[in-house]
């Protein structure tokens, strides 16, 4: 209900002392009882300030109470005021012809009146003009001495940057054109910074000098016709080359001198090795006989032997010896000789072996020098074609080096002839005239209103002249706008990101609970369902409760209504709750009755 508030803004409306601090619900009660509701409504709808006695009011109605007169009140004061009529003024009668004249001289100085009213008026719009044009133009002309200096700093900041890289051009081209004069090797007075400016004389020399050095150890080191091979610069000649191939050694004569050789060494080496084993066989020989005559001297000088013994022992020898020549002999007459044409191959076996040892020993002192020779060759070779290497890296470099210059020089031309059409253009008197004297925009110039209309959008109010002021407002304009709708951007980005991860986390969780770690879909919760049944039985309860607050809450406002005392019991306990002062001054007020009414019982 609204009432008890609208008792309390009336109450506020007449300055009703602690108003401010009163609760407007709290006083919904008194608009319960129909008896006192009529007049509620009335007093919150028609008393307001004026209703109210001023204090002096109240001091001079104090001062008439004091004097004893009588005061009229209700019925007997509005008889008075109906008698109560108001006395005729007696004037006094002119002519006619004066009254004529008096009216002609009002209606005149009416006239005039209103003259100078219209004239003051037309002054007064007239200085409110010109006080707003002075204010508009003291505006522009800040705004435009503003726009100048800022013009003029950036001018001359461009200016000096400008310069700058101009300075810095100017030198580094002077440090390029250094790079790329001719320059004077007697004199000294460029450096020299290309590989194309070097002299090859030098080197030249030095590769001649090795190379014929390299010839010179050809033919010392390799057989007759190799050094003609490293002389020639044919790569294909630029290989190993096998000694014991026929076409090196096809004479005839050094093969038989060198099979001849080879049968020499051969029976040489046979002989030597017949003589080597009657040494051995010999030596064999004499170191048994000394052993066994070592042996007998020993046996002889312990003990004494018959001569007899002796005799048969000696017999016994010859007769072994014997034995042994025969074996001997037929070993060297029939066995010996067929084992010896076995195996004579077998005998040429070192000899052979020895010569292809001497041939391999050749062959590699020969590979070793010519991988010597080829390494140097090789190593000639790269310093060539790395020296080829980088006078085409170098020449690729000034083509492009020059292509560049190429094109910027075409560049700087094509600017330098905008630029002194521009500066012929801007020679013009008729656009400098306009220039300066011209603010508004052309209608003419579609291009300007039309990029106008886009920034301006969809705006009803139609300005009768479009300026450049105007196109820079509405230019500034949009960048505010589009900076305001960036800012708007990125918040709702991060609003959008904020609740798809929060939305991610609730449903994360609603998965848990649906399916608690398992991968069947419980649709029912018993946890869930007994607390929902508990919710289920508390709400219960708070209905019964509810509906028996209720139900109490409407039998006491029924013997509230009825009631008198238990009415004036409450306004009691809302006193002693909320205003204890009021309280207290009503049972003072009471106790002051009861001590009169018993003053006036003891009279």
């Amino acid at each position: 209900m609204i009432c008890g508030k609208d008792f309390v803004e009336t109450l506020k409306k007449i300055n009703y002392p602690k108003a401010d601090i009163l609760n407007g619900e709290d006083f919904d009660w008194l608009f319960e009882t129909v008896e006192d509701e009529s007049f509620l409504k009335w007093f919150c709808g028609s008393v307001n300030g004026q209703n109210v006695l001023s204090e002096e009011e109240l001091e001079a109605f104090s001062i008439l109470q004091k004097s004893g007169k009588p005061i009229l009140e209700g019925a007997a004061l509005d008889e008075v005021l109906k008698t109560c009529k108001t006395s005729d003024l007696k004037t006094s009668t002119l002519d006619d012809k004066e009254l004529e004249k008096l009216e002609v001289e009002i209606q005149t100085l009416q006239k005039l009146k209103n003259l100078k009213i219209q004239r003051r008026n037309k002054c007064q719009v007239m200085a409110s003009e010109t006080s707003h044009k002075s204010l508009r133009l003291n505006a522009k002309e800040a705004a435009a001495t503003k726009r100048l200096k800022q013009s003029q700093g950036i001018l001359n900041a461009m200016s000096t940057k400008i310069s700058n890289e101009l300075k810095a051009l100017t030198d580094g081209v002077a440090k390029l054109m250094i790079f790329f004069k001719h320059s004077n090797l007697d004199q000294g007075a460029n450096p020299l910074v290309f590989l194309s400016q070097f002299s090859l004389e030098k080197y030249l020399s030095q590769e001649e000098q090795s190379t014929g050095a390299l010839t010179l150890y050809t033919k010392k080191q390799f057989f007759q016709g190799i050094h003609e091979v490293v002389e020639s610069s044919n790569e294909e000649n630029f290989q190993l080359l096998d000694i014991r191939a026929p076409s090196i050694c096809d004479n005839r004569e050094i093969l038989e001198e060198r099979r001849l050789e080879m049968a020499r060494l051969q029976l040489a080496y046979i002989c030597a090795q017949h003589e080597l084993i009657h040494l051995k066989a010999s030596n064999l020989n004499m170191k048994s006989s000394i052993q066994w005559a070592e042996e007998n001297l020993h046996s002889l000088t312990r003990k004494d032997l018959d001569k007899d013994n002796l005799d048969a022992k000696i017999s016994t020898l010859n007769s072994e010896i014997l034995k042994l020549e025969e074996q001997i002999s037929h070993m060297k007459d029939k066995s010996l000789p067929a084992v010896i044409k076995e195996n004579a191959q077998l005998l040429n076996m070192p000899v052979v072996k020895g010569d292809f040892d001497l041939q391999i020993a050749k062959q590699d002192y020969y590979t070793a020098r010519q991988e010597l020779v080829l390494n140097q060759l090789i190593k000639q070779k790269a310093s060539f074609e790395l020296l080829q290497l980088s006078y085409e890296i170098e020449l690729r470099k000034h083509w492009d080096i020059h292509r560049q210059l190429e094109n910027l020089v075409q560049e700087l031309s094509q600017s330098n002839t905008m630029l002194h059409q521009r500066l012929e253009m801007l020679a013009d008197p008729s656009v400098t005239q306009q220039i300066n004297s011209r603010n508004t925009i052309d209608t003419k110039d579609f291009s300007t209103n039309r990029l106008y209309q886009l920034l301006e959008g969809e705006n009803k109010k139609k300005e009768l002249f479009i300026t450049h002021g105007n196109l820079e407002e509405v230019a500034e304009k949009l960048k505010k706008d589009v900076s305001l709708v960036q800012d708007q951007l990125a918040v709702s980005t991060q609003e959008h990101s904020f609740f798809l991860s929060k939305l991610n986390i609730d449903v994360d969780m609603l998965c848990d609970t649906l399916y608690q770690g398992g991968n069947q879909l419980l649709l029912s919760d018993q946890e869930l369902t007994e607390q929902f049944h508990q919710v289920e039985s508390q709400l219960n309860k708070l209905n019964h409760l509810l509906t028996d607050i209720l139900a109490d809450v409407k039998t006491k406002r029924k013997i509230l209504a009825s009631n008198k005392l238990h009415q004036m019991e409450r306004e009691l306990y809302v006193y002693f709750l909320k205003d204890e002062d009021y309280l207290k001054d009503i049972v003072e007020n009471l106790e002051n009755q009861s001590k009169i009414k018993a003053v006036g019982f003891e009279v």
